[in-house]
């Protein structure tokens, strides 16, 4: 047994409104310079919808992840030899127009505009080339539409179902979904990089890019099964989310999740067995990887395990903030968070609370009591949304540890309604479960009313360094380029003559 320990993410979409304050909180702190215009390492989609980039869970057309050959764990995107192949002409990358081709205003016009009779228009223009541009697509384009026959039915997920139940999808239901880099324990993006630019902390799991080893390949960005790899022709360098590594290193949590309105995050510390990882994303039963992936998780209060850890040089600190993990508790303990397309075999760590509350609206207008535990248990396989969607976004299409999150999060809202109520809880509920009155309290008071340090356990890596950490890859958002600003970076092609500044720092170096 090697322990390592990983810090994660949990996010409750029950409680997600849709208002893209991550999005935008991220977007001003890490992707505000020149290049990544069209980036968004923070996005929220409508599900079911399309999403960003288009049908990125297409992986018959993007073939990201990994896949079994003969028993063996190989990239998606072939081996290395079909990817030598296709180093200078890389079939798998996706093109601007699934992303957007960014967009501001000619606002010039309004200022500067002569007197006259006529209104002065603001045309869009590019945010790249400056010319003027018909936009037809954007990010957030399809957003809240996702009951619209258009956009649910090019859901890739939705595709796999099956003609009945597209009919389900007129009621038009729809939740949000909000996706940011899973920095999985096995990483697709790490083995593709035929550079070496990518890596994976081995203090805290986070996959980040040495940007003096990128050369531009872009061999991540088609790695990526879920699309989170950027490329910043500025610069000629890959650029991901960093899971605001500076922030956390000092004991804060990420920008997405401190801005979040709905409260909806939590991030922690999970302890696992590195030997064990291969293993299990080796599963050959794409279905059993969700709880694969749940074996490879340890116990932090197992004794044997708080020994192994501390042999593996983990700090004391980690393993007590392991032990207080919401992350481990809501996705191990209570078995209510799952992981986001298991079945690309990279075992991601940003887990999902799947949503509930529809539940009860649908019994409520039946006439029925929609918090009563029996008539909830009844109506799970019976949600709007069906259970084989759900499941094929967070179980590689295993409706079973969906059903038991929902029953769970069922029994839980109707033992505190009775509670509340002052009514005797039912007993039998927490039982028919799995669980306790006592445990479901306990998952309530983290799910509802956990405060900021419940919700947020990071041990502290460098809080002597603070200032310095939390200066690191952040610039103003305000500020200008030193090329001239806005409107002259080209995604296309580069210049004659030109070369993106640390596209190949060593002829720099030796020039100097």
């Amino acid at each position: 047994m090697r322990v390592m320990a990983q810090l994660a993410m949990v996010m409750n979409l029950d409680k997600c409104i849709g208002c893209h304050t991550c999005s935008v909180t991220c977007k001003q702190t890490w992707t505000n310079r020149g290049g990544v215009e069209y980036a968004w390492f923070n996005n929220v989609e409508t599900k079911p919808g399309i999403g960003y980039p288009k049908r990125y869970e297409d992986q018959e057309r993007w073939r990201g992840g990994w896949t079994l050959r003969r028993g063996r764990l190989v990239p998606a995107a072939g081996g290395r030899v079909r990817r030598l192949l296709s180093l200078f002409a890389n079939p798998d990358l996706p093109a601007l127009d699934d992303y957007y081709e960014p967009w501001t205003y000619d606002y010039r016009t309004l200022t500067d505009a002569p007197l006259g009779d006529d209104t002065p228009v603001a045309r869009p223009v590019s945010a790249l080339t400056g010319a003027p541009v018909d936009v037809r697509w954007g990010p957030n384009w399809e957003d809240s539409l996702g009951g619209a026959p258009e956009h649910a039915l090019a859901d890739p997920v939705a595709e796999k179902l099956g003609r009945e139940m597209k009919l389900e999808y007129e009621q038009t239901f729809m939740f949000y979904l909000p996706r940011i880099c899973e920095h999985c324990l096995n990483p697709s993006c790490v083995a593709s990089c035929p550079s070496g630019a990518m890596y994976k902390r081995a203090e805290d799991g986070i996959v980040l890019v040495d940007q003096d080893r990128c050369r531009g390949w872009r061999m991540c960005v088609s790695g990526c099964p879920y699309k989170k790899v950027y490329f910043n022709h500025r610069t000629g360098k890959a650029e991901k989310c960093t899971f605001c590594y500076p922030r956390l290193e000092v004991g804060l949590p990420t920008v997405c999740a401190e801005t979040c309105v709905g409260r909806l995050r939590y991030i922690g510390v999970l302890l696992y067995d590195a030997d064990r990882v291969g293993a299990a994303a080796s599963t050959p039963d794409e279905q059993r990887l969700y709880q694969a992936q749940l074996d490879v998780f340890l116990d932090p209060r197992d004794p044997d395990v708080v020994r192994a850890a501390e042999r593996a040089g983990i700090p004391h600190d980690w393993i007590t903030a392991a032990q207080r993990s919401p992350v481990h508790a809501l996705i191990k303990e209570y078995r209510v968070a799952l992981p986001l397309h298991p079945e690309y075999r990279t075992m991601p760590m940003v887990w999902y609370v799947p949503p509930l509350s529809p539940v009860v609206d649908a019994l409520a207008g039946t006439g029925f009591d929609g918090e009563d535990t029996h008539n909830l248990f009844g109506a799970i396989d019976a949600l709007r949304i069906p259970l084989d969607y759900l499941a094929g976004l967070f179980t590689a299409g295993d409706p079973e540890p969906v059903r038991l999150a929902l029953r769970r999060l069922a029994a839980m809202r109707s033992h505190l309604r009775s509670v509340n109520l002052g009514e005797p809880p039912d007993p039998a509920g927490p039982r028919r479960v799995g669980m306790t009155a006592d445990s479901l309290e306990a998952m309530y008071r983290l799910l509802a009313l956990a405060k900021y340090d419940d919700r947020y356990v990071i041990p502290t890596a460098a809080t002597g360094q603070a200032h310095d950490l939390e200066g690191i890859a952040t610039t103003c958002s305000v500020g200008g380029d030193e090329d001239g600003g806005p409107g002259t970076t080209d995604l296309f092609v580069w210049r004659d003559g030109e070369r993106p500044a640390g596209l190949f720092p060593t002829l720099r170096e030796k020039r100097s």
